[in-house]
């Protein structure tokens, strides 16, 4: 895999010039690397993934303020460095709302979507946004400002993610590969994820009304995370929205049917 700079972004490409390109989002507190347990199946669809860590994570400058809408402009201005004119996207937990930003405000080179696990705009209304969150205080203190969630973060007292017992054994399975993306983000210290939370709990920059393009959206039923009534709230608002719910899956355990969701994906794709 590939990593370079596009400005202030950094960016990482498995390649293929001949292969669809998939712009990987990541979660909160994530780098961007696209995700290594997905490779095998990328290669036998004929996927390229490209992905960058959002502004403040890895090698990327910070931006506070950057709002959800902000990745439509990353990711355009990465697609254009590479000369990539049409693609698709995928985003997991946080990089969910940031993927479906992609596919509403690039609606002419998104060619689909996939969010998995992904997060409701907040403030939607007929949502009880943090119902079912087993840890919701940091996303609290973000919905009352910069000032609470710097404060919040200086002496965060909640340890429990809301996982399974699912989402462990993935973690200590197929997905440990998440340790190198999260440790790495963790040790930097916590700006980037505040900037990501602020943003989760601001305007997005666009309605999820707005997207055109057709959309995957996968959960687990059972996640605590980010509760699967997120999902379902934006499958009944996206026009071309297909909804997923996995009934024993949880926020990381989901990503285990991650292959079935590259093959929908490519399918979607496909141009004439």
């Amino acid at each position: 895999m590939r990593e370079f700079d596009v400005g202030p972004l950094h960016v990482y490409d498995t390649g293929g010039a001949h292969r669809l390109p998939v712009f990987y989002h990541h979660g909160t507190p994530n780098l961007g690397a696209p995700p290594e347990p997905l490779f095998a199946d990328a290669d036998r669809l004929g996927l390229r993934f490209v992905g960058y860590d959002r502004p403040g994570y890895g090698g990327s400058a910070s931006d506070p303020g950057r709002d959800i809408a902000s990745a439509a402009g990353h990711t355009a201005r990465i697609a254009d460095e590479l000369g990539l004119d049409r693609f698709a996207v995928l985003g997991h937990s946080g990089g969910g709302p940031h993927a479906l930003a992609c596919a509403t405000l690039l609606d002419d080179r998104v060619l689909a979507a996939v969010s998995i696990a992904g997060l409701a705009p907040y403030g939607a209304a007929g949502l009880d946004w943090f119902a079912g969150m087993v840890s919701p205080l940091g996303l609290r203190a973000a919905a009352r400002g910069r000032a609470a969630k710097q404060a919040y973060e200086a002496a965060p007292t909640e340890t429990d993610p809301g996982f399974i017992a699912a989402d462990w054994a993935a973690l200590a399975g197929g997905w440990r590969w998440f340790e190198t993306v999260v440790s790495p983000a963790i040790a930097a210290g916590p700006a980037a994820a505040i900037d990501d939370d602020l943003a989760y709990v601001e305007p997005w920059g666009f309605e999820p009304a707005d997207c055109e393009v057709p959309v995957l959206l996968v959960h687990g039923a059972l996640d605590g995370c980010v509760p699967s009534a997120h999902s379902a709230w934006l499958a009944a608002h996206i026009p071309a929205a297909e909804l997923r719910i996995a009934p024993d899956d949880g926020h990381i355990s989901i990503l285990n049917s991650a292959a079935g969701d590259l093959q929908w994906l490519a399918g979607h794709s496909a141009q004439p």
